[in-house]
Order: structure tokens, then C-alpha cells, then sequence
């Protein structure tokens, strides 16, 4: 049977201070509604007991995303395409950034928040789990005030929560210091997209010397509430990946949660796939041992300090801070299509800024000074030129000036593997370029420099 609308009223004050003292005025009375993707099913099916409904959509202070220095601040308003276009979110908590896309359809992704998800506490959404192994703490506020409760308290029975009758939740924290985690997460249904999960996980951890320093496994659908594997990290932590860890871990897992069974699955389904899944996490960190050491490094870096110690490598500011904004990296090959991209995207200024830090070829002065490392390197690359030939040494020097009259910059050219005589023709044929097909050619040369110098970086 469906609702009337008649029965319901809906009243929308548009900002946070207003609306918290309606929910003062008379508590649990007034039901706040966001995006309404699960307050709607209940409505069309005229199981929606409240009648008053106060709407929080559109709230300025619900609705911001902020990424502070040591934290990533979520408006609880924020819907699941806000979460998922987020560059910060995509690249330090990439857990929720998928978990967002699993959620619904596109309509229910532009509509449905992450505050709702929270709230409405089914034990299968797929957002919680994320959270979970993120350490997320929650702020709730009521005209009482705000008050922080840790995520993992929240839920404290199937759809029972610690928010008051006069409370709502005005944002969500997430601490930055995940950088380097190995980060996996699942989703388990009856078909890839909307569909509710019949186990979902979030799992992320960190090995050292062949151990494992840190662990955090969450599921949702195995339990009247989403849960952290306490149990299952205590047992893994600090211990080799091995067959028999690896079998312990399974059995752990199966153990420590519980599922039921209804119309999605089976119990005993649920506890088979859940161990499934820690397993295979497990074998993909394994893997992760095979990293570089000094990209595992560079990867917990400070941003600032991430991009001061790639610099050399380009010697493009710009570049060195998109590059270590977007880590972790897996791999050299990650690391190197990134690299790719951002520097084609950057503007000109950005280019001969990299430009200005390379010596000129066959000499030992660059237009500007330059860092040690990127001396040293540039050395390296030129050592195929050396000269030998007077005239051609007087050649390179004049035309290498004739380049730098005509367009401004030091010439670029990737010299690694090339003669004098080879660089020359090269010179003297770029010097007919017009200036934008020049400029081109120039980038595309520091493109191949800067892959060549990030190898031998990875190589140190």
C-alpha cells in the first residue's frame, strides 16, 4: 500500500543551526532526510513511520569535502559521486572512492550520502567497511552542541546507532597516514552492480622485513553490524606470510564472524567466501614484498618532502608535487604513466622551468644553477657525446647559442646513447622548428630524460 503524501509534512529551514533546533524542539519527532534514497523505498511502500520530515540536502556545511594537513574532512551530506570525484579521496582512500561506485546506480550515487549510509546501518552497506579500516570518527551535533564518537562504536546492534533522538552526524574524519598500505577491497553479489552484497570487504596492510607491521580487515553482510576482524589481525600481525599462516588466517576469519542466512545467501556461503577473500588479500600482500624499496619509501614520505626528493628527476615544481600527490605506487611502470601524464597536461611555464636546469650539451653550465643530482646525471647522459673533434666542438658551442638566441631556452635532447655529431644534426635541423612545434619537441625530449633519470632514481 502506498504512502499519501498528504500524511506527511516536509519542512526544509536550509541551514545546520536551524535544523538542529527543530530536532531540540521535539526529539526523535522530526526525521532528517538527505538524499532519500532509502527514506523513498520505505515512503513507496508505505512503511515510512515518521511524517515530519526535515530536509538536510543542499547544506553548505554538510556538503564540503576538506583535506587538511593531517586529516580528510567529509560533509555527512556528501553523495557517493561527490566521494568518488574527490582527488583525495581517489588516491589516499581509494577504499571508499570504490565502494562509492558499487553503491546503486548512477541516480542513487548523485543522490544517496555517505551521512545516510551511516545512519540507516544495514550491516551490508558497502561504504562501512571502508571506514572501518580508515579509523573514521564521527562528529555529531545537536543544539546541545558536537560531540566525536569513533566509528567503530557507532553501531552498537543491527540498525541501532549511539545518535540521539536530537543529533544528526555533521561529518566524517578519516586520518592521512595510510600512505604505503597495500589497500583490497571486494565486493560480493548476485551481479556486479546494484546489487546488495552477500560479503563485502575492506582490507589494507603493511609489510616490513618480510612481516606483517600492520593489518586492518572489515566486513559488511557477515554480521547484525559492519565489523573489524579483531581476531584475524591479532593472529596475522607481526608474523611471515606463509601456507600455514595463510590457512590459519581462513580459519580465523570463518570463526570470528556471523552471517545468516536469508533470500541474498547462505550462512555457511557467507563464512567460505569471507575466508576466500582474507586469503587472497593475504597473497596479494605477499607480492607487495616485490616493490622497490626506495619507492616503498618515497611513498611514506611527507608530500613536501616526496616532491623534493623526486624534483631532480624533472625539476619541474609543478610536476614533482602532482607526482607525489598521486602516490602510493606499486611499481616503477605506475609511477612512470604518471609521470606521463602530468607532465603532458602541464602548462609551458612548467616546462622550461625543467628545461632551464639541464647543462648544455657538450658543456658544463647550465642558464641556471642546478641541483648536484641533476648535474651528475646530466654529466652521465652526455658521456656518449664527449668530445673529441675540435670542429664539431665548435660546431655544438655556436649552435647551442644560435638555439638559445632563436628560442630563449637551453636545448633539450635525450643524449643518452647519441654522438656529438649525432646531437648536431639534431640541433641544427630543431633550429627550423617554429616555436610551438619546438617547444613540443622539447617536452617530448625531457619526457624520455625524466623516465630515464626515475630508473636510475629507483635504481639508487
Amino acid at each position: 500500500m502506498r504512502s499519501d503524501p498528504a500524511d506527511y509534512q516536509l519542512v526544509a529551514p536550509g541551514n545546520l543551526a536551524s535544523i538542529v533546533s527543530l530536532l531540540a524542539q521535539s526529539p526523535g519527532e522530526w526525521l532528517p532526510i538527505a538524499g532519500g534514497t532509502d527514506l523513498m523505498v520505505l515512503y513507496s511502500a508505505g512503511k515510512l513511520a515518521n511524517r515530519k520530515l526535515v530536509s538536510i540536502w543542499n547544506v553548505p556545511e554538510l556538503r564540503q569535502i576538506r583535506a587538511a594537513a593531517g586529516e580528510l574532512i567529509l560533509g555527512a551530506a556528501c553523495t557517493y559521486t561527490d566521494i568518488q570525484q574527490h582527488e583525495v579521496v581517489q588516491r589516499e582512500f581509494p577504499l571508499l572512492a570504490r565502494a562509492a561506485s558499487w553503491t546503486g546506480g548512477i541516480a542513487n550515487q548523485n543522490r544517496g550520502t555517505l551521512g545516510g549510509n551511516i545512519v540507516n546501518a544495514s550491516p551490508a552497506a558497502d561504504s562501512l567497511p571502508a571506514l572501518l579500516v580508515y579509523d573514521a570518527t564521527l562528529v555529531l551535533i545537536s543544539a546541545r552542541g558536537e560531540r566525536r564518537v569513533l566509528y567503530s562504536d557507532f553501531h552498537t546492534g543491527y540498525k541501532q546507532t549511539l545518535l540521539a533522538p536530537d543529533e544528526l552526524i555533521r561529518a566524517i574524519h578519516l586520518p592521512r597516514r595510510f600512505a604505503g598500505y597495500v589497500q583490497y577491497s571486494r565486493k560480493v553479489g548476485a551481479r556486479n552492480a546494484q546489487a546488495i552484497a552477500k560479503v563485502c570487504v575492506a582490507v589494507m596492510g603493511l609489510i616490513q622485513a618480510d612481516a606483517i607491521a600492520d593489518i586492518r580487515i572489515a566486513a559488511g553482510s557477515v554480521a547484525p553490524v559492519p565489523m573489524r576482524l579483531r581476531d584475524t589481525e591479532k593472529l596475522t600481525k607481526g608474523k611471515g606470510i606463509n601456507p600455514a599462516l595463510l590457512k590459519e588466517a581462513r580459519q580465523s576469519a570463518t570463526r570470528e564472524v556471523r552471517p545468516i542466512d536469508d533470500i541474498r545467501s547462505t550462512s555457511a556461503y557467507r563464512s567460505a567466501v569471507l575466508g576466500n577473500l582474507v586469503t587472497e588479500f593475504l597473497e596479494k600482500l605477499v607480492e607487495s614484498r616485490n616493490i622497490n624499496q626506495a619507492l616503498a619509501r618515497w611513498n611514506g614520505l611527507s608530500p613536501d618532502d616526496a616532491a623534493n626528493e623526486i624534483l631532480p628527476c624533472c625539476a619541474s615544481r609543478a610536476w614533482a608535487q602532482a607526482v607525489s600527490a598521486m602516490r602510493p605506487f606499486e611499481n616503477e611502470q605506475s609511477l612512470i604513466e604518471a609521470s606521463d601524464k602530468i607532465w603532458k597536461n602541464l602548462e609551458a611555464v612548467d616546462w622550461n622551468e625543467a628545461f632551464s636546469q639541464h647543462l648544455r650539451i657538450g658543456e658544463r653550465k647550465a642558464l641556471k644553477d642546478v641541483s648536484a643530482q641533476s648535474a651528475a646525471w646530466s654529466n652521465e647522459e652526455q658521456r656518449s657525446a664527449a668530445l673529441t673533434n675540435q670542429q664539431v666542438e665548435q660546431s655544438l658551442a655556436q649552435t647551442n647559442r644560435d638555439y638559445e638566441t632563436r628560442f630563449g631556452r637551453t636545448f633539450i635532447v635525450c643524449a643518452t646513447g647519441k654522438s656529438a655529431t649525432e646531437i648536431l644534426e639534431i640541433l641544427r635541423r630543431r633550429l627550423h622548428n617554429d616555436d610551438a612545434a619546438e617547444l613540443r619537441e622539447a617536452a617530448e625530449e625531457q619526457r624520455k630524460i625524466t623516465n630515464i633519470r626515475i630508473r636510475k632514481w629507483l635504481g639508487k
